[in-house]
């Protein structure tokens, strides 16, 4: 089974957010949780939810993947920036009990000058803080593009965060395309050998959800700029190819790319096709 979405407004709504996916073709989808270049939150609206859990049985959606908002540093060298981040990821998580088994991803943050290590040490604490063993909601690292300061810019950063977590059947991976690509994992020419990198260090049973953008810069570049399907360095083939291996099987795939609902209609439709070839 496969399952294709994009990023919606949860401004929106629950229900309204689900009808758009429906709309655009999908049958997952992602939303901010919070304003994402804020902290604000829309309330929670119970009727709301349920009108969307019924469209979500109905359509057999697969899981949500919610996204913290870009604000969010757990590992920043300010004290009031890790605390906003702290409290807010906490009551992101409390939140996503509404609509229970589904994933929080979240960028593990940059270290702002006191050293990746150190980064990861933090991440780490407040994630053992956060984390409650009767939460439903997994809790996903992002693979990212290692631009400036950032935290999880390779495999083996995450992995170490992973292994400092206590609860670890509550945390995962999600792998963004555009984010390894200009990390320096060349998906085009050496995938079969990326996945096999992917599965020593971190292990495929802890990848849970993918963010599938094309980029705009070379690989190694580590700049993250997302781009259309087809129109970026990673290319439409080496896409397909992504795409349709079974290593990624069953996993929600979430569109990111710079794109209106018209532009996402067409990739969804095209993601849709590949798996009916």
């Amino acid at each position: 089974m496969y399952y294709i979405g994009n990023h919606l407004s949860s401004s929106d709504g629950y229900a309204a957010m689900g009808n758009t996916a429906l709309a655009l073709g999908g049958n997952t989808f992602a939303f901010f949780t919070r304003n994402p270049r804020g902290g604000k939150a829309k309330e929670i609206d119970k009727n709301d939810i349920e009108k969307f859990l019924g469209i979500a049985r109905e359509n057999n959606f697969g899981k949500l993947v919610a996204h913290a908002p870009y604000t969010m540093n757990l590992c920043s060298v300010k004290e009031d920036v890790r605390t906003f981040s702290k409290n807010i990821f906490a009551d992101d998580i409390k939140k996503m009990a509404y609509i229970p088994d589904n994933y929080y991803n979240f960028h593990p943050g940059s270290h702002t000058g006191q050293g990746v290590q150190k980064g990861i040490e933090i991440i780490a604490s407040v994630l053992n803080e956060i984390i409650l063993p009767e939460q439903t909601t997994t809790i996903l690292l992002e693979t990212m593009a290692g631009k400036g300061s950032e935290v999880g810019g390779n495999f083996e950063e995450l992995k170490e965060i992973i292994d400092r977590v206590k609860l670890k059947d509550k945390i995962g991976v999600c792998l963004d395309t555009c984010h390894i690509w200009d990390g320096g994992y060349d998906i085009v020419h050496n995938l079969d050998g990326v996945i096999e990198e992917f599965d020593k260090i971190i292990g495929l049973e802890n990848l849970y959800a993918i963010h599938f953008n094309d980029s705009k810069n070379e690989c190694g570049s580590h700049k993250d700029r997302h781009e259309k399907i087809g129109y970026g360095k990673i290319g439409l083939e080496a896409l397909k190819r992504f795409a349709l291996h079974p290593a990624f099987a069953g996993r929600p795939f979430i569109l990111e790319t710079p794109n209106d609902n018209e532009g996402y209609t067409r990739e969804i439709a095209m993601f849709k096709e590949w798996m009916e070839e």
